[in-house]
């Protein structure tokens, strides 16, 4: 299941993000996304995690959260 997240600090890294959704299980990609002229976050990443339940219970526990003084917001991709 692939789970986008949104709002997240321009200082938060992908490995900060990788660590943080692997607490709710397996993590087989995570991608940050970067403006491609500047290197800098655009703000967002997919995480993709293989286990539905373990996707939902990430969404669940992380939607709202406050990481590195931002309130990230987690939904289920669009495919």
């Amino acid at each position: 299941m692939k789970l986008l997240v949104r709002n997240l600090a321009r200082t938060t890294t992908e490995h900060e993000i990788r660590v943080l959704f692997s607490a709710y299980g397996t993590v087989t990609e995570c991608n940050l996304v970067l403006d491609q002229e500047t290197g800098q976050s655009k703000g967002f990443a997919f995480v993709e995690m293989p286990d539905k339940d373990e996707a939902k219970n990430a969404l669940e526990n992380l939607h709202h959260t406050s990481v590195a003084k931002s309130k990230i917001r987690v939904k289920f991709a669009q495919n």
